[in-house]
């Protein structure tokens, strides 16, 4: 279900049916007459800065085998995606880290003549390596249209206990970015903000790693993305 949410300029106005919400919903539009009436509405409607509340496409990926769980912020627009999974963004390199890593291959994971992710040979090798994969958010409203952190708002946090409950192997949770890592100290009352390349003790026994960004606009090499990735999946994993 699709939610406008947003907080609108207070104006003297009257309901005025809108084609564009249907009519079960109608748009607070400044007192005109005919045309003038529908021309102020579409103005109100951009000053209002009414957001979109997005929710999560996406089920957690949860194998019962699970030994680390990756946490992000939330998933990019749909128009960016190559395939519904996790990391779906193609210029995104999360899957070819991980192609570089287990199979020394960067491309492993890769359809290079369709520009897309091999969807199930990912989901069967995570299956199989026992890896797990959610965000931090389950609601957001997207501040830009874009796919940066910066600019989500988020509505409904994720409940990461819950997540971990139904994976009693994993010890570890994994983020690659600023906002998600925030979320998860924020979750478990750590007021230490890892930097990327360390990790900081949760509760009982688990552990948040901080990984660099799979984003090509992160400023780090692929090699040294790849480095710090396969630390983590040699002490919690083991690869």
């Amino acid at each position: 279900m699709t939610v406008i949410a947003g907080l609108t300029r207070n104006l003297q106005c009257e309901r005025v049916s809108s084609p564009h919400l249907g009519d079960g919903g109608s748009l607070s539009a400044m007192t005109a007459k005919g045309k003038e009436c529908r021309n102020r509405s579409y103005v109100v409607l951009k000053e209002s800065q009414l957001f979109m509340i997005e929710h999560h496409p996406l089920k957690p990926f949860l194998p019962a085998n699970a030994k680390v769980l990756f946490l992000g912020s939330f998933p990019p627009p749909k128009k960016r995606w190559c395939m519904d999974f996790f990391y779906p963004n193609f210029i995104n390199d999360h899957w070819r880290i991980e192609g570089e890593i287990w199979f020394g291959d960067r491309n492993h994971f890769v359809d290079t003549e369709h520009k897309c992710f091999k969807k199930d040979e990912i989901v069967a090798f995570l299956n199989e390596k026992g890896i797990a994969f959610f965000d931090t958010a389950m609601a957001v409203k997207r501040l830009k249209d874009n796919a940066s952190d910066a600019f989500l708002d988020i509505i409904e946090h994720t409940d990461i206990r819950a997540l971990l409950a139904q994976m009693p192997q994993c010890h570890a949770i994994a983020t690659t970015g600023e906002k998600a890592t925030a979320e998860v100290c924020s979750y478990f009352k750590v007021d230490t903000i890892p930097s990327p390349n360390t990790k900081v003790a949760l509760e009982d026994g688990l552990t948040l790693y901080r990984l660099p960004s799979s984003s090509r606009a992160y400023p780090l090499s692929f090699d040294k993305k790849v480095e710090a990735y396969k630390r983590m999946f040699e002490a919690v994993v083991g690869c």
